[in-house]
């Protein structure tokens, strides 16, 4: 079993990406492994420095190009005014590095569009579209707030399909005004940092038992081997969110892969751990989405 989701634009995404940051070592050999073991989604970036490296892992996991999606996103630019010229220059320096065109695009948080052109900026991404040099690419944004998604969508003619943010139950409470938005547009939700609530915060929190509880009984159904990160990525993909996870362990790899044969956790699941997880706030990266958009009023633990 492959999950994907439905795109506003009738397209496709796999459900399970594995982020190509952390090096071009990594990046390479990495990526061969998470492709290897059934990831056949790659998420890179112009600031990883490791585009190249997405084509590499292909070949060296041998698979087809076709048979993987491939999402890039777009860094801050050097020149004062971002223009039609300088943004295709760019995209096409991205696409040297690939030696494609990605099945994906984001705008990787909302200050690399100067202040006041975000939807300026988007409209020369759509030419860009439109010309070709973007065929077949669907575009999308990273780390935008409910006020520059609306900003895309005053002028907009392709909707972006995706927003990747940091997800995970501790910021659910926070992010409520921005995924009624994504409701709103029907734009799918990419997470990273998904695994913070295990990985990160200092006690696990409140929802600490229940993904041991719901782990145990996961590994017994289904003879797959799933942990608390396990059980956290299905949460995420049960909701119909994208998980982007950059771990460069083989080990840790292959068990997100394996939450492939693992079924969704119920609604009754889905909600215990919502529930446990809105009773505290704990952010791992803040330099986007908290500016002129607060966090709640509670504690980080309990």
């Amino acid at each position: 079993m492959v999950r994907n989701i439905a795109l506003n634009n009738g397209k496709t995404i796999p459900s399970l990406a594995w982020g190509n940051m952390g090096g071009k070592a990594k990046a390479l050999k990495a990526g061969a492994i998470a492709l290897k073991a059934g990831i056949h989604h790659i998420d890179s970036a112009q600031i990883y420095g490791t585009e190249a490296e997405v084509n590499g892992a292909i070949q060296a996991a041998g698979v087809k190009r076709d048979d993987v999606f491939v999402t890039t996103k777009l860094w801050k630019f050097t020149e004062p005014t971002i223009g039609l010229e300088e943004i295709k220059a760019s995209v096409q320096r991205s696409l040297a590095e690939l030696t494609f065109i990605p099945d994906l695009l984001l705008v990787h948080n909302p200050y690399i569009p100067e202040k006041g052109k975000i939807g300026e900026f988007w409209k020369h991404l759509e030419t860009l579209v439109e010309d070709g040099t973007l065929k077949g690419c669907s575009l999308g944004v990273s780390n935008f707030r409910p006020v520059d998604i609306e900003e895309v969508f005053k002028t907009a003619k392709i909707k972006p399909v995706v927003n990747q943010i940091e997800y995970h139950p501790y910021v659910l409470e926070h992010l409520e005004p921005l995924l009624k938005v994504h409701a709103k547009y029907s734009i799918v939700t990419q997470s990273y940092a998904t695994l913070s609530p295990v990985a990160r915060h200092p006690t696990g929190g409140p929802i600490k038992p229940i993904l041991t509880r719901l782990a145990a009984t996961l590994s017994k159904e289904s003879g797959e081997t799933v942990d608390e990160a396990g059980v956290l990525i299905l949460w995420a993909v049960s909701k119909g969110v994208v998980v982007i996870t950059s771990s460069g362990d083989e080990g840790r790899i292959k068990k997100m892969a394996a939450t492939e044969r693992v079924r969704d956790l119920s609604s009754e699941e889905i909600e215990e751990i919502d529930q446990a997880g809105r009773k505290i706030h704990f952010r791992v990266w803040d330099e986007h989405m908290t500016n002129e958009f607060p966090d709640p009023d509670l504690p980080t633990d309990i």
